[in-house]
Order: C-alpha cells, then structure tokens, then sequence
C-alpha cells in the first residue's frame, strides 16, 4: 500500500468494527461505494440501538422509570447533536423521520408567515428534498425563484446576486451536491442574505459525513442532515437558530409541546434510532483527538476528511484514463470537493454499469438520487443519468483499485 494511504491506518484500519464489510457477493468482498444513499453501521451504533430496547424502551413523559430514562435519552442526544454541528445547546436541535418530512413542515409553517410577494430562493443544484417543499409554496401567492448552475456543475453565484433582493425572505441551498460532490460557498450565500435580512437554510444531508461543521460560525438559520448518512439510524435532524423556530406557526397538534425545539416533532419519534444517533456522533468522535468532545468530533472528521479526499482523488483519476468515460461534476483540484464521483460510460445506460458492477462485488448507485434538477440540465436525464460512487471512512484503497479496474472491463 502507498505510504500516504498507510498513514491513515486509524481510520481504515477499523473496518473490523463494521459487521456488514464481512459479505461477499459472488466470492468477492463487497465493496460498499454506495455511502451516499447512506452509510454501513458500526457495531457501537448497532449496540446503541439495541441498548434502547433492552433497558428503557418506553414512550415518552411519564412517572416511570423506563420513560424517564427515554426522555433524559432523547435530550442527552440533542446535546451531542448540537455538539456535532456545533450548535449552542440541545434546544437548538430537533429530530424527525427524516429530513425531507422535516423540511417540508417547515416550509409549510414558513409559507404561514410570508406574505404574497415575498420571494424564495432555491438553487438548480439541490436534492428535490430542498426544492420540492419550497416550489409548493407558488400556490400561496410566494414568488419562488431559481439559481442557476454553469455547465460544470457548479453554482451560478453571478445569478444568485441579480436574483436576491429586498424581497427575498429565504434562500434554500445544498450544502454539497448528492450528484456532482459540489460544495458551495455558504459563506458567500450568508453574506449576501444578511445584506437582504433573509433567512438562510442549508441542507447539509451530503455534507456532514464528510466535513466537519460549525453552525455557529456559518450563521445559518436552519440547517438540515441525516443520521444514516454519518453512519447512524435513519433519524432526520433540524438545527434551528435560537428564537426562530418558536415564531414560526408550525402545523403542530395541540398535545404537542409548542416551544421550540418540540413543535416541529409531529406524532412519537423513534426512540430506539435516536440513542443510535448519539453512539453515531459518539464513534466519530473515536476517530479523534482533544479534551472536549466537541474537539474530538471536529478533529476526528477532519482526519477521516483527509482519508476519504485521497481516495476519492484515486478514482477520479483511475476514472478519468478509461477511454469513453466521462466524468460529471467539478474536478478534484480543490479541497472544496466532497468524495462523491459520478460519470457516463459511453455506449452504456448507467443501471447496466451498476448491474455489472454488482456481479464483481461492488455497490454503486445509479439515475438522478433525486437531484433530478442538475441531471436534467446537464441532459443526462434522457440516458438513464450517471453512475455514482462515494467515499466513506470504511473504503480502502484496495477497493479503488478493484472499482478502477472493474470499470475498465466493463468499458472493454
């Protein structure tokens, strides 16, 4: 193995604790490139889960001990959450089934508080879950508008600062593309909603398992990510800044809780998932170093950051040799780059590029992931979409060997 891959052996090196990475699919190991649709599990989360149901399964809000123990769970969670985005407190955090179910909530208690006339903003780029809920609120009279992208996939910032206005209440922008591994200069996007007095809401689900987050400095009003992508349950999370989310007129039942962070957390959460979530952020923070735990999350996912930019620029390198292949999205010169690789075979439908794939033991996705936006644009809708792979601290360098090589066969 190169010495710079051997390097990272604390990260790579703990492959063991993932019980999954022991299949095999046709006699090869599985290779699981497949961590943008979501991340495998550790053990650590896995018995986090199991935890749950073993000592304090229970609803929530009694005067007994098992519900006691869920709620004191649930918040202990909040914390370590806002800890790994780093957030002021707990009460800046709110969990629901996922992030999409969560984003259009609030987009339905937003649309209840703008006005006919108001604008929002939302990009070209973005996961349809950050669109969708947002292109709805046409129907309430508010003016919607898109930013655009270039033709490499990257945000059309010209755009975004001959669109935003007086007017514009909200812009709604990815944190880093689920298709191309864009990332997109939030700072920038801050600045300029300031100078408007709009809200900002980024939606972090394609960032967060790959770079470490400061909420607080970025100055976003809401942001929004997912546990599974990061290694945990399928949990959806809401960072909310402190006194927005209490002044929006949530669609809420009247049995629930109407301060924030409760009043976006429609019906009984999952409870089990959630003590997961926390053994998520918990093992992340094994990968680093500090006294804080906050200090261990940030250095932990700034090393595995490293890992993951290395291999990913191995592929993207192997790829880009293979005579017909294109490679979709923006190149690996820069470190704003998130480990996602996407790209067309010419002569093959991209399904069938998954298909042969799968024969020789690789997970690789396949179509738009639901960012059908950008797929459209660039006219690769038509052709199936691409054929994407991602990066996540578990993948080895043996493994790109094996992805660079299985493509060239399939490419002949």
């Amino acid at each position: 193995m190169n010495n710079k891959f051997q390097d990272y052996k604390d990260v790579w090196g703990r492959r063991e604790e993932f019980p999954s990475l022991k299949r095999s699919q046709n006699g090869y190991p599985l290779a699981y490139f497949d961590g943008p649709g979501g991340t495998q599990v550790p053990q650590a989360v896995i018995d986090g889960v199991s935890h749950y149901y073993i000592t304090h399964n229970s609803n929530t809000h009694g005067f007994f001990i098992t519900t006691n123990e869920s709620d004191q769970m649930v918040e202990d969670t909040r914390e370590a959450v806002a800890t790994f985005l780093g957030a002021g407190s707990g009460k800046n955090i709110s969990f629901g089934h996922n992030m999409t179910t969560l984003n259009y909530t609030l987009s339905r208690a937003i649309g209840r508080f703008l006005q006919p006339g108001d604008e929002i903003l939302v990009t070209q780029l973005d996961h349809e879950a950050n669109r969708g809920p947002w292109l709805a609120l046409r129907e309430l009279g508010i003016e919607v508008r898109e930013i655009g992208i270039t033709p490499g996939g990257t945000l059309d910032y010209d755009d975004l600062r001959e669109k935003i206005n007086e007017n514009t209440r909200l812009v709604a922008a990815g944190f880093s593309s689920n298709a191309l591994g864009t990332v997109n200069d939030i700072a920038l996007l801050r600045k300029l909603t300031y100078e408007v007095g709009a809200w900002l809401l980024v939606d972090a689900v394609h960032y967060a398992p790959h770079f470490p987050l400061d909420v607080t400095s970025l100055g976003v009003d809401f942001l929004l990510c997912s546990a599974y992508k990061f290694y945990g349950p399928h949990v959806g999370i809401l960072y909310a800044k402190e006194g927005v989310l209490g002044q929006l007129p949530v669609y809420t039942l009247r049995s629930q809780e109407q301060s924030a962070p409760y009043c976006i957390e429609t019906g009984t959460l999952n409870h089990a998932a959630i003590e997961g979530v926390k053994a998520a952020v918990e093992y992340i923070a094994t990968f680093g170093k500090g006294g804080s735990l906050r200090e261990k999350i940030v250095t932990g996912m700034e090393r595995i950051r490293e890992y993951e930019h290395l291999l990913a620029r191995e592929i993207y390198a192997g790829l880009g040799e293979i005579p017909g292949l294109t490679l979709i999205g923006p190149s690996f010169e820069t470190e704003r780059r998130a480990p996602t690789v996407s790209f067309t075979l010419e002569g093959m439908d991209p399904i069938d590029v998954c298909k042969e794939l799968n024969e020789k033991g690789i997970c690789a996705w396949d179509g738009h992931f639901y960012a059908m936006r950008p797929i459209e644009l660039l006219g690769l809708m038509e052709r199936g979409g691409v054929t994407r792979v991602g990066v996540s601290l578990y993948n080895t360098m043996e493994e790109v060997e094996r992805l660079v090589s299985a493509v060239k066969e399939i490419a002949g």
